[in-house]
């Protein structure tokens, strides 16, 4: 019997290598731009913060982890807040998933960059903790609302503070965004959004079952180079798609799954495609 050959490498533009990383940067950089026009240009298109805003004095948007602290609290929310939190639950429950982590959170882009700097240093020391910890993270932090009477994750909330930083500047808004690069970089490779960050969490409790997938739909081109598990900042949802474990279809349902189109961007035999989640295609 022959033996199977590896899938030949496919001629790839830059674009089709990097498309989805830009498209995500496009995406952070637009979102921070509409929030900072108000305050640096006094174009107030979006006024408040990206865990409770009011776009064009119409729509309102409203962080659903923001309003499960202000419950736990004993605060019961104005009509707008619990508005806004229908809309966000629609759009990620039904469509997108995780996908506020990868394209909308500006705290991605500080951890794709210590990333990034692990891998130009060649750095491979650090552990990162349980991804059970998030868990308790997202308990715990409603616990203590229950207790104090406050929404105690906002006082450091990086997402919070980056967008402070960027507006107001300040040392300790800086600091906080300091402390997850230099933690992601030295300590845990993808410790934060993939470890720790309670409000990931609460996103993949939202977005279990969203329209917007990721499949392995040409696994039979894989040939084991461990490019999308270098890439992936969950790379443990990849791995039933890919084998077909357990008879695991095509498509990664992991709620993990941030959607952020790296594993696409890599692979260079085009296993992997954008697709939605009934897709069972697969040659």
């Amino acid at each position: 019997m022959s033996a199977v050959l590896p899938a030949a490498p496919i001629e790839r533009s830059a674009w089709r290598r990097q498309r989805f990383l830009l498209l995500r940067r496009a995406s952070q950089l637009g979102v921070l731009a509409l929030f900072l026009l108000g305050p640096w240009a006094g174009i107030w298109i979006v006024k408040g913060s990206l865990t409770s805003s009011m776009t064009l004095g119409t729509l309102p948007l409203t962080d659903p982890f923001v309003l499960a602290q202000s419950l736990a609290a004993g605060h019961w929310p104005q009509l707008s807040a619990v508005i806004g939190v229908a809309l966000v639950l629609a759009f990620y429950g039904l469509l997108a998933g995780r996908a506020y982590c990868a394209w909308v959170c500006p705290v991605n882009i500080v951890t794709d960059a210590a990333a990034w700097a692990r891998r130009r240093l060649h750095l491979s020391g650090g552990r990162a903790p349980s991804r059970r910890l998030r868990w308790w993270l997202l308990g715990a932090v409603l616990l203590a609302c229950a207790a104090t009477g406050q929404a105690v994750w906002e006082s450091v909330n990086p997402v919070t503070l980056t967008q402070r930083a960027l507006i107001f500047g300040g040392g300790l808004a800086w600091a906080a965004v300091a402390a997850v690069f230099a933690y992601d970089l030295l300590a845990a490779p993808r410790g934060w959004c993939g470890h720790l960050c309670p409000m990931g969490a609460a996103y993949a409790l939202i977005g279990s079952k969203p329209l917007l997938r990721v499949a392995a739909t040409h696994a039979s081109r894989c040939d084991d180079c461990g490019d999308c598990y270098a890439a992936c900042p969950e790379p443990q949802v990849l791995v039933a798609p890919l084998k077909g474990k357990d008879g695991a279809g095509p498509v990664i349902t992991a709620r993990e799954c941030t959607a952020c189109g790296r594993c696409v961007d890599v692979c260079h035999t085009d296993v992997l495609r954008f697709t939605h989640r009934f897709d069972r295609q697969r040659d």
